[in-house]
Formats: structure tokens, sequence, C-alpha cells
């Protein structure tokens, strides 16, 4: 499989280079398909590409919007993926309510997961995954020591029950899951990821390794993260 690292001058062409991704795979998608299914990652790293949307034109109305992983904390919880994601972009545009396929994570990893599976069911391939990178090496709740889901018949959605990062009850797509996808990018900002970002390199069993889709994955990272 292919990794394809791209490194970003400063902050703005990081953002200008990550828009470009979006707008790719949108244009691409509506043109043949209809439909735009995009994976949503979570954290702080994505902030600035989903602000940036929310001030963008785009086909909305086309727009179906997934979660990579949700913490299992109460509906609206501050620390919930989802919640960031629809104070800074989400509830910003004219996107139907609908469109948007929330992890019920208040149910708990188990029941969670199910129902999650569930709303994945008949959907195909994803058109783009957006990721993130812990410094563990970990990306959306798939942690190193736990179960990752890469082999076949893997569920579509994994609980996860003592994750190391608080809190530690999450639901995660499965890296099988995630695989299926026509694009899927990395967004790794700051010099906190840079031991995990040269472990990857470096051909080490790291969670974001293993998300192998078939057209391989774009890596989009500022010069903080990346080193020689």
């Amino acid at each position: 499989m292919q990794t394809r690292w791209e490194v970003a001058d400063d902050g703005r062409d990081w953002l200008t280079r990550a828009l470009a991704h979006v707008r790719e795979a949108e244009t691409e998608a509506l043109g043949a398909r209809g439909a735009f299914h995009v994976v949503l990652a979570g954290g702080e790293t994505p902030r600035r590409l989903y602000e940036a949307l929310a001030g963008e034109a785009h086909d909305w109305q086309r727009w179906q919007v997934w979660f990579g992983d949700e913490r299992c904390l109460p509906a609206g919880h501050r620390d919930r993926n989802s919640r960031l994601a629809r104070e800074v972009w989400l509830d910003r545009v004219d996107l139907p309510s609908a469109n948007l396929h929330l992890i019920p994570a208040e149910l708990g990893p188990t029941l969670a997961a199910a129902a999650y599976a569930r709303d994945l069911a008949g959907v195909g391939d994803f058109d783009l995954v957006l990721l993130g990178l812990g410094e563990d090496g970990h990306t959306a709740s798939l942690f190193p020591g736990h179960a990752w889901g890469e082999r076949e018949g893997s569920a579509d959605a994994l609980p996860v029950f003592d994750a190391p990062k608080p809190p530690p009850e999450r639901v995660s797509l499965s890296a099988r899951r995630l695989a299926r996808a026509r694009r899927v990018l990395f967004l790794v900002t700051g010099s906190g990821k840079r031991d995990a970002l040269a472990a990857w390199r470096r051909g080490e069993a790291l969670p974001a390794a293993a998300i192998r889709p078939p057209a391989g994955v774009d890596v989009l990272a500022d010069n903080e993260a990346w080193s020689e």
C-alpha cells in the first residue's frame, strides 16, 4: 500500500492543502455518485479545517457526515468529538439533520458500537476519511495494545474499554471499515506528533499504519511534526 507523505511550508499552506483534498474528494464523489460520504476526525488538529469549511460554499445537501470515533460521554458533552465539529462548522451550514450521523456514545461502548454498525449497514466505501495521529501512534480510538479490527469479518464499529487517554470508554470505527474508502487523509500537526510520525515512516506497527485502503493514504504534516 502506498503512503504519500506531504509536508506543508507553514500553517496557511497546511490549511490550503487540506481544503484542496476535501474539495477534490467532494467534486469526484458528487460527479460520480451524487453524494459525498465523509468521515470526520476528532481532537483539536482538524479545528482549523472545520472552521474554514464553515465559511465556504459547498453542496451541503448532498454531504453525508460520519464520525471515526466518539467518547462515551453524555450527549452534548463539551468533550465529545461531535460537539467541536458541530460548534465550529456543521451547525453553521445548511446540512440536513438527517445527513449528520452521530455515534450514540451515551449508550455505552457496546450498545453504541452495535447501533452505529447498524447505521453503516448498506453504506458502501466512504469518499473521504479524515484521521488524526496521536503521540502514541493511535488514530480514531484505535490504540496500541488494543484490538484494531483489521481482520476479515471485523465489525464496522468497535467498543473500546480502558483507553489510555480519558475517557476510558469509547466507540471507534474499525481499521477495516476506515480502510473502505476511496481517499484517506491523515492530518498531523505539532512537535508532539514527531516521534509517532517518524515511527510510522520507519515501518513500525502502529494503529495509524493499520489503515490500508486500496488507493493508499495521504499524510499531510506541518514542519513541526515532520523530522528528517
